[in-house]
């Protein structure tokens, strides 16, 4: 009978959360095999299939780290394959990443490596390696809940290349930052059905923060921990860009606001909103770990 029960319980839940559409689906459960494998498989391919990157770009916006320092990436082992994210440098011995890159409620990822100082996924650039991660707790895969991680590695020495990005403080903790534009960057495509033949130079985009009140009409997963983008225009974050940076320049610092968590499911150019665990909201938290 409590099997039963719990079944049931679970329809209802399930049926009531169906009354609205939900673009997201199942939030960032099964990331690795949805996702970061086949994003790996295709970022290593390009690579090793191209012996001028820098030649073959074709379009999107591309940078290099010079302009993003604190950006990270992320290679994973996960089970027998390879799978990528993305993160931020936040101190010389701290990345903060989304959890699901590490754990997607489907497959844990291991063997992590950090590269930074990099232009491209897989080659180049410093590389650590690391199984020092703590999520958040509360951490929900199904609903996007708390989707924020911190990455240990060995201290790092800062250059022109690698340097953190500063965290939200005094002021700046209290704002939703609403109608502020933020940058986001990572090595991920630049738009749904991306082949090899483009370049893997870190890409950004600027993207405007819109309220949580509006990210609620398309997602009814919205908590007051996640932060979101508008998405029109068809610009956003996309496949591999995950558990990457959102940053907003604030009295002439650029700080870091989000943590890329999700996007809707029917792609990164569908118009709709992309969504980001809103950093000041865990801020003691980060600063604890």
């Amino acid at each position: 009978m409590k099997i039963v029960f719990g079944v049931i319980l679970f329809c209802v839940v399930v049926a009531r959360a169906a009354d609205k559409p939900n673009p997201l689906q199942n939030g960032v459960y099964d990331y690795h095999r949805r996702i970061g494998i086949p994003e790996a498989f295709r970022l290593k391919k390009f690579e090793s299939e191209s012996s001028d990157p820098q030649s073959r770009i074709i379009g999107g916006s591309t940078t290099t780290v010079l302009s993003v320092p604190y950006q990270a990436g992320l290679i994973m082992r996960v089970l027998i394959f390879t799978s990528v994210c993305g993160g931020s440098l936040i101190s010389d011995s701290r990345v903060l990443t989304a959890a699901h890159c590490i754990n997607d409620g489907n497959n844990i990822a291991t063997n992590i490596q950090v590269i930074l100082g990099a232009n491209f996924l897989f080659s180049g650039g410093t590389r650590l390696d690391t199984n020092n991660v703590v999520l958040f707790p509360g951490y929900n895969p199904w609903i996007a809940a708390n989707d924020i991680a911190v990455v240990r590695i060995t201290k790092v020495t800062f250059s022109l290349t690698i340097q953190p990005i500063i965290l939200p403080s005094g002021s700046e903790i209290n704002s939703n930052f609403a109608g502020s534009s933020a940058g986001a960057s990572g090595y991920g495509i630049t738009s749904d059905g991306d082949s090899v033949s483009l370049t893997q130079t870190i890409k950004s985009v600027t993207l405007q923060v819109i309220t949580n009140q509006v990210c609620a009409s398309t997602y009814n997963v919205i908590q007051s921990h996640h932060l979101c983008t508008s998405g029109a225009g068809g610009i956003g974050i996309c496949g591999g860009d995950t558990g990457g940076p959102l940053v907003a320049t604030v009295n002439n610092r650029r700080i870091l606001i989000g943590v890329g968590s999700f996007t809707a499911n029917s792609g990164c150019q569908a118009g709709l909103p992309s969504g980001f665990s809103r950093v000041t909201s865990f801020i003691s938290w980060i600063h604890a770990q």
